[in-house]
């Protein structure tokens, strides 16, 4: 299942986001998306979990959680 992150800081990287899903199940992938001529962060990103279940948990357990000191917005990606 496909899961769209937002709110993400600016140094946010794909470990922590990683780390931070991992804790509610199997992780298959992580993109965080960025600006292509600055490299920046867009402060958005998906995460990708095989299990259905477990990734709706991980939307309910972390939705305004704070990662890196931002409050995370997550949806069904």
């Amino acid at each position: 299942m496909n899961i769209y992150v937002r709110n993400l800081s600016s140094q946010t990287s794909r470990s922590d986001l990683i780390a931070c899903f991992e804790k509610h199940g199997k992780v298959t992938d992580v993109s965080i998306s960025t600006y292509t001529v600055q490299g920046e962060s867009r402060a958005s990103g998906f995460v990708e979990m095989p299990s259905q279940e477990q990734a709706l948990a991980a939307i309910a357990a972390l939705q305004g959680q704070d990662l890196g000191g931002s409050l995370l917005k997550i949806q069904e990606g």
